[in-house]
């Protein structure tokens, strides 16, 4: 039986097409031979192993066939039309990277020793224009080549390039990974970290007496080259991977920077930061998969703050490998996937009768009711019943619920004592005794009034659930690693929680997460709730989902801006890119909110009429009350969109939903409405009770608003009636 190597190809096929290139493939795999296959050499070809095959009467497959001491291996490139099928096979040849000893494809002028189409040589040697501008940094031709690996005619269209634009055109036009290595010169990274990032460092060993073709088999199994194929062992692995929708490349396909995070062992607790699109989410999934294979008796925990992002971790899964158990308990082995309130829930309902001993160390008193939660208004209640002598600023729920959750909860503060002794590290509000005091009373009589209604909070549940799990009180080693996705939304009692599912130890912690993309709760520094991540932290820097003009805007939102990251050091977008290019994102100014309904109608009517599939459409606002409004609006100019709330994005609709829901998601194309003065970002009068906490406020805004728009892949427009935001100002006058 043929071994079987499949590329990520680009090319989009539709279902039914699938269906076919599955039932060939399967075949294939069984018997190449059959005379139905159409298994067939080629002429005037650039690699004698190429072959095309039948899929249809249409539709031919793109395979290369390779022979050796492993048996007969083909490598699937993908699947064209009949005649472009055949004008590509001719154009493509197998080779070994020189650096790196990984089997690439190049596509070359068939018949001929050429360099690869598309990239120019000016047939310059070492002696490079003065005035190129990687010359000009001090690169050289053999930098490129004997170095970096890259192909000689793609390094010397690139040392021929007279500006940084010119080099990235180069760089977006190759679209593989020696594009992305050029991306990584032009950001400022050194050869040396260039290297490391592709793993060129570690090339492929080959025996000396192997075949070209052993050779070729065996440059398969480096980073870069599994970056771009995977090995098929059986068909239910060829199934999910022809059958795979857009996140297909992502879950399958992995990049050599993103994969060594995937599969590394670390000593203690890791993080791996990185903007929105770098894959963070994609090497959680895969870094499950890799330590329940390691050890199927582990009892692994994949987390994130809200339920929807949890069920997609679960989709995504499932459609990695069907075969990773998902875990029913928490504490089985297997991964067990829920968001982290869901979490602290089951802990909490599964303790019994020790639950109040966790208690009391949290909050003073034995109770067992732990299971319902406190309702909105719990916090003014408690202030009109204290009536603190505090200004005006400072009788503000969103002032106390911040004060409890950042300093009372997780410093497990029992007592006015206690309470005037605790530091108050990054609240930007000082109290003196008189002050604190004031505050005392309100805390007091919020948990009075807790306690006869048999309520607590989310962030009460999460310290009791982290004092139960502790080995010093419950013990309950609930599991051996806890993988954490945005981490940067999680509040203090949360992390205290996550820190206690696990003991301290190999591969305890993995956390992924992006400052830049919190838009719930205050700053957190993992350090002061038994996190240590000192020396074991990296940050990915290459968008694989949104274009180079849509992040270019989503990037200047953030501007102006100071953010810090987990470990409280200040956090930067430089270096992160896109290698994709599209057009530039549309704004669209309207005299009135009819008129920006009807641009908005315009836009999503004309999509459709294009033939853009419905469901990777969507238009993004800043609250519920807005989406459900422009809803109705649409619906009354012809465009019916589905209002997205809980559960997943509905099939043959385009889609409505809050910049917050939109957390996780991506569409084709995007209208982010309502960007309008007063609307984005929003007034948050609850948090002017001091400077600090509106600055951290409008930090959390403009994140929002990086985040809405960088859920677009290919389109983004943006709309608003009277006066713009202030966030896009920047933007849009550019």
């Amino acid at each position: 039986m043929p071994l079987l190597e499949l590329m990520n190809p680009k090319e989009k096929l539709e279902k039914d097409v699938k269906a076919k290139v599955f039932d060939f493939l399967g075949k294939l795999q069984e018997d190449d031979a059959l005379p139905g296959l159409h298994i067939e050499p080629l002429n005037n070809v650039a690699d004698p192993r190429v072959r095309t095959g039948r899929v249809d009467i249409h539709y031919r497959a793109v395979l290369f066939k390779l022979t050796g001491k492993f048996g007969v291996k083909y490598v699937y490139v993908g699947t064209w039309h009949h005649d472009d099928a055949i004008k590509r096979a001719q154009k493509m040849r197998l080779t070994i990277n020189a650096v790196g000893g990984f089997t690439e494809i190049e596509e070359v002028e068939p018949g001929a020793d050429s360099a690869p189409i598309g990239a120019s040589s000016p047939g310059i040697g070492d002696d490079e224009p003065s005035l190129s501008q990687l010359a000009q940094w001090g690169f050289t031709l053999k930098d490129l080549t004997e170095k970096m690996g890259l192909a000689p005619a793609l390094a010397a269209a690139a040392m021929a390039a007279a500006t940084k634009v010119d080099v990235l055109e180069i760089a977006v036009r190759d679209g593989g990974w020696q594009g992305e290595a050029l991306n990584y010169l032009l950001d400022g990274l050194s050869i040396d970290d260039i290297r490391a990032k592709f793993s060129l460092d570690e090339p492929v060993e080959h025996d000396p007496d192997a075949t070209e073709d052993e050779k070729l088999e065996a440059g398969f199994a480096h980073p870069t080259a599994r970056a771009k194929f995977t090995f098929i062992g059986d068909q239910t692995e060829l199934q999910n991977a022809i059958e795979a929708s857009d996140f297909g490349a992502w879950r399958v396909f992995l990049h050599p920077d993103q994969r060594k995070y995937a599969t590394k062992h670390y000593n203690g607790a890791f993080r791996l930061s990185g903007g929105a699109g770098t894959g963070k989410t994609v090497v959680l999934v895969h870094r499950a998969r890799e330590l329940w294979k390691a050890n199927p008796a582990a009892r692994i925990v994949l987390t994130t703050y809200t339920r929807n992002l949890a069920d997609m971790l679960a989709s995504n899964m499932h459609q990695l490998d069907p075969e990773v158990p998902l875990a029913k308990n928490l504490g089985d082995p297997g991964v067990y996937i829920a968001n982290v309130d869901a979490l602290i829930s089951r802990v909490l309902k599964a303790a019994g009768a020790e639950v109040a001993t966790a208690a009391e160390s949290v909050l003073g008193k034995l109770i067992t009711h732990v299971n319902n939660r406190t309702p909105d208004g719990a916090w003014q209640e408690a202030i009109d019943t204290a009536d603190p002598q505090l200004s005006e600023a400072l009788r503000s729920p969103a002032f106390f619920a911040a004060e409890y959750s950042m300093v009372v909860l997780p410093a497990r503060i029992t007592s006015k004592a206690d309470y005037f002794a605790v530091p108050r590290p990054g609240r930007g509000v000082a109290l003196n005794r008189a002050g604190r005091a004031q505050v005392w009373s309100v805390l007091e009589a919020y948990r009075s009034s807790c306690d006869i209604d048999g309520v607590i909070d989310y962030d009460e549940a999460a310290a009791i659930a982290a004092a139960y799990a502790e080995p010093s009180v419950g013990g309950t080693g609930l599991a051996d690693h806890v993988l954490v996705d945005e981490g940067q939304d999680l509040t203090p009692a949360r992390w205290q929680f996550l820190r206690a599912l696990a003991s301290e130890g190999p591969d305890d912690l993995f956390i992924a997460e992006d400052s830049h993309q919190r838009i719930y709760g205050q700053k957190v520094v993992l350090g002061r709730y038994g996190i240590k991540i000192v020396g074991r932290a990296h940050r990915l820097t290459l968008n694989y989902r949104t274009t180079a003009e849509n992040l270019r805007f989503a990037v200047d939102v953030l501007s102006g801006a100071a953010y810090e990251d987990v470990e409280g050091v200040d956090e930067t977008t430089a270096g992160y890119h896109s290698a994709r290019k599209g057009p530039v994102p549309e704004l669209v100014p309207c005299g009135s909110v009819t008129e920006e309904y009807d641009a908005i109608a315009s836009r999503v009517s004309g999509w459709l009429a294009e033939g853009v599939a419905p469901e990777s459409i969507a238009v993004l606002v800043r609250d519920k009350s807005t989406r459900a409004r422009l809803a109705t609006a649409l619906s009354e100019r012809g465009v019916a969109l589905h209002q997205v709330d809980t559960g997943s994005i509905h099939a043959g609709h385009p889609s409505v939903l809050t910049m917050h829901r939109a957390k996780g998601t991506e569409f084709a194309r995007v209208v982010l409405a309502g960007v309008s003065e007063g609307a984005v970002p929003a007034a948050m009068r609850s948090e002017r009770y001091s400077e600090d906490s509106f600055s951290d406020a409008m930090l959390r805004e403009r994140s929002l608003l990086y985040v809405a728009a960088t859920r677009a892949r290919d389109v983004l427009v943006v709309t608003w009636s009277g006066k713009k935001s202030a966030l896009i100002s920047s933007a849009a006058d550019a």
